[in-house]
């Protein structure tokens, strides 16, 4: 039997494409059979082969981020254009990482 074959068109960041494929290049892999890789992987795993993630907010981040510093939740004050106000002498361990990071 042989196998039909058919063409796959997409749009893709310029960089990024150039990085995969002197990358796929150094593997001795064209695009073509990287593309026919991961098509198959699919198909043979019934799912994408890697696990997408939500990239967390920003909120998060930083919740994260206090919660390894040790530091205590405040409520802190916002001025008019709504950027958080931090008072070093009140807080300054909070002072401190909004500076310092």
């Amino acid at each position: 039997m042989v196998a039909t074959k058919s063409n796959v068109n997409v749009k893709i960041d310029k960089k990024v494409k150039e990085s995969a494929t002197m990358l796929l290049d150094r593997m001795g892999i064209d695009q073509t059979t990287a593309i026919d890789m991961f098509y198959r992987q699919i198909i043979a795993e019934q799912r994408l082969p890697f696990q997408p993630v939500v990239a967390p907010t920003l909120e998060e981040q930083l919740t994260v981020a206090i919660a390894k510093r040790n530091i205590p939740r405040v409520k802190l004050e916002v001025d008019e254009n709504g950027y958080a106000v931090v008072n070093k002498d009140k807080h300054p361990e909070i002072y401190d990482w909004a500076v310092n990071g």
